[in-house]
């Protein structure tokens, strides 16, 4: 799997869990509506790390409870 995949379906199953929308990362965490489009709807290829530590603040956890799960074990590239 790649990691901007895993990346992704740990923010689904966060924003599944807590039941907020993508356009919560626009309003709480100021990203660019474009920017989420193509980051869920798999237009982009990988992540930058300020990017995805957006994503991480607006949902109030640190980057290493994000990659404290089990999903991230299974990437390979």
């Amino acid at each position: 799997m790649r990691l901007i995949d895993a990346v992704v379906i740990r923010l689904r199953k966060i924003m599944e869990e807590r039941k907020i929308t993508p356009y919560y990362f626009h309003k709480e965490g100021g990203i660019a509506k474009s920017t989420i489009s193509q980051v869920f709807n798999g237009k982009q290829q990988k992540i930058m790390l300020d990017l995805l530590y957006q994503f991480t603040s607006a949902l109030g956890i640190s980057l290493k409870d994000f990659f404290d799960d089990p999903i991230f074990n299974e990437v390979t590239d």
